[in-house]
């Protein structure tokens, strides 16, 4: 990456990630979203193409060096162009599902699950939030205690908003969960790897959200589910630390699928005021279109330069080089907070502009509306954002 303009290898990715979308993805799209369906077949054709594979080494059949963390955004935003519930589903399956198990992981644990991972002929699950557990994830109520009969964790509790966990190809789920109590009196947290299937984990039935429509979404209950010692992910009480460190590289993957959002907004918006007729012309004409429209050009340009400006960072860092991990934390939450609230105002521009078609579920911008609204809310919040923004800057923010 030269400043801030994608490589030509990049660029050529994209469009390969692109001609995919509106190949795979783009003609079938309103039906999986009216009926929620999750095509499994082509989030394997995903896995196919190497989309879940980008940042994983090539031992575990990922990219390997042809492949970085500014690839994977570059995919997600083109994925999330046509269809932000696919665009969730690569984000989700690479940063919450693969990521933690390759960073945190034993080699055993790396050789058990991450092959079928990266291929995609198989989706993991990131189980954190909790009823009561959201923002404030610290207050973690599930638990996992070792047996010292058997000695193997025995986990108890719930989770809810869990993408990727309950599909027919889901293979596992990671949670956190209190293992005990610190010194001070506050929660020991941990990770732990659930494989589906345990007797006494269970995916409840999907929810009916808003938007996000064909992304597999569950709340997840853990009675007595019972596995081995080793099924701890990393170190003892350090579970919290570790999935926090997962939502820094979320935030700019939930930042690349926003501005993808966006961009399908401005071309949508391009072609509909440029061939709409009222009162003897099209509507593009009329300045009060026109500039909503220069709106969504500029908040486009902007978020893409803030998104791709951290993923080099994370690049940077991956290599040795770069950013702090301060810095980098602080690009990922402006970035993520700029972009979210763009494409929530992008889908209301788009909305307006196509007037009383952009209410029919017949046109995609419909369906843009609903799904731009979670944009806000996952991976963190716009008022956590601003939050860690403030705190960043060395402000005493609670």
């Amino acid at each position: 990456m030269t400043g801030f303009e994608l490589s030509r290898e990049h660029e050529e990715f994209r469009r390969s990630v692109r001609e995919f979308a509106e190949a795979e993805i783009a003609p079938h799209v309103a039906g999986w979203d009216r009926d929620h369906h999750f095509p499994v077949e082509v989030v394997q054709k995903m896995g196919a193409l190497g989309l879940m594979g980008l940042s994983a080494p090539e031992e575990y059949g990922g990219a390997g060096e042809d492949g970085d963390f500014t690839s994977l955004c570059v995919a997600i935003e083109e994925i999330g162009r046509v269809d932000q519930s696919l665009g969730i589903t690569l984000e989700a399956a690479v940063g919450l599902g693969i990521n933690p198990i390759l960073t945190y992981g034993t080699e055993a644990q790396r050789q058990a699950w991450l092959p079928d991972l990266v291929a995609g002929r198989r989706l993991a699950g990131f189980g954190l939030t909790e009823p009561g557990a959201g923002s404030d994830a610290g207050a973690t109520r599930t638990r996992a205690e070792i047996d010292p009969a058997s000695g193997e964790w025995v986990v108890n509790g719930g989770k809810q908003f869990i993408t990727n966990s309950g599909s027919e190809i889901t293979s596992v789920v990671t949670v956190t969960a209190r293992t005990g109590t610190r010194g001070d009196g506050s929660a020991e947290i941990s990770a732990i790897i659930v494989p589906a299937g345990t007797p006494g984990f269970v995916a409840e039935p999907a929810y009916d959200k808003l938007g996000w429509n064909i992304s597999d979404t569950h709340p997840l209950t853990f009675t007595d589910a019972r596995v081995p010692a080793d099924s701890l992910l990393g170190e003892r009480g350090r579970g919290y630390a570790q999935f926090l460190a997962t939502l820094d590289d979320g935030r700019v993957a939930i930042a690349a699928l926003a501005t993808g959002l966006i961009q399908a907004c401005l071309e949508q918006c391009v072609t509909y005021a440029g061939e709409r007729q009222t009162f003897g012309g099209p509507i593009g004409r009329k300045q009060g279109v026109a500039f909503q429209i220069a709106d969504l050009e500029v908040m486009l340009q902007a978020s893409r330069l803030l998104t791709y400006k951290a993923a080099a960072m994370k690049d940077a860092m991956l290599r040795g080089s770069g950013p702090s991990v301060g810095e980098f934390k602080r690009a990922a939450s402006v970035a993520k907070l700029y972009t979210s609230e763009s494409a929530v105002t992008a889908t209301r521009i788009a909305t307006q502009v196509f007037g009383g078609y952009g209410f029919m579920e017949e046109y995609p911008v419909a369906r843009f509306y609903r799904d731009a609204k979670i944009l806000e809310i996952g991976e963190g919040t716009s008022e956590v954002q601003r939050m860690l923004i403030a705190r960043g800057l060395g402000l005493p923010v609670e």
